[in-house]
């Protein structure tokens, strides 16, 4: 049985460890504000969100569309696109929200982005085995990398559709098949595992702590 101590000092290596990789990325970052400008707009950044009309993509427009460094906000989605564009739309910030429906405006909505972010995709029901999640989501993830190979080749991509660890391989063949590949620009984004498991780890130690603690009580009597 691992003492305290030693539970907190675990606990402390693991959120340095944390703390270390996001200053990391934060550095190593290539989307640098003062290197992109908007064509004909305001300094910063352009982003497409890819399935905006989901239960990821409704929350993630909120959220570009209060950050200061994206001046251009492109919302797409096959159904209800147009409602969660005028909503986001109201808000009080600087970046310039459009929306576009269906896959003949996809071209449209790519055409110059700095970053795309894809959230689209069903996700996985009860029942579902990952294997039927894969045969749904690839055949999307795949159409819509063919979109950004041909409207924004250079852009950064950050995947969410899930299984993440074979969405990602899937961008990269269409991505090496148009000659666009690029290994930096291409990010699986796995922050909901990274929480998950922080939150394992600390109900665990708590767990521990407090059988220990229940021993020292006993031992007082």
């Amino acid at each position: 049985m691992q003492s305290s101590a030693d539970v907190n000092q675990r606990i402390a290596r693991i959120s340095a460890h944390i703390r270390s990789s996001n200053l990391q990325m934060e550095e190593s970052s290539i989307l640098r504000r003062a290197n992109c400008r908007a064509k004909g707009g305001a300094p910063g950044f352009k982003v497409a969100i890819l399935g905006a009309a989901g239960g990821i993509g409704q929350p993630l427009a909120m959220l570009m569309k209060m950050n200061p460094l994206v001046s251009v906000l492109h919302l797409y989605d096959v159904v209800n696109s147009p409602g969660v564009t005028a909503d986001v739309s109201h808000m009080d910030t600087g970046a310039v929200v459009r929306g576009f429906l269906g896959q003949q405006q996809l071209e449209s909505a790519l055409t110059g982005m700095d970053l795309v972010v894809i959230p689209a995709g069903v996700p996985r029901k009860p029942g579902m085995t990952r294997d039927d999640l894969f045969k749904i989501n690839a055949g999307i993830v795949k159409t819509l990398c063919e979109g950004i190979a041909k409207c924004c080749p250079h852009a950064i991509i950050n995947l969410i559709s899930n299984p993440v660890n074979s969405t990602v391989p899937i961008a990269a063949e269409v991505f090496k098949k148009a000659g666009t590949f690029d290994p930096k620009r291409l990010l699986g984004v796995t922050m909901l595992d990274v929480v998950r498991a922080n939150t394992f780890v600390v109900c665990s130690a708590n767990l521990v702590l407090l059988f220990l603690f229940s021993i020292l009580a006993v031992g007082k009597f």
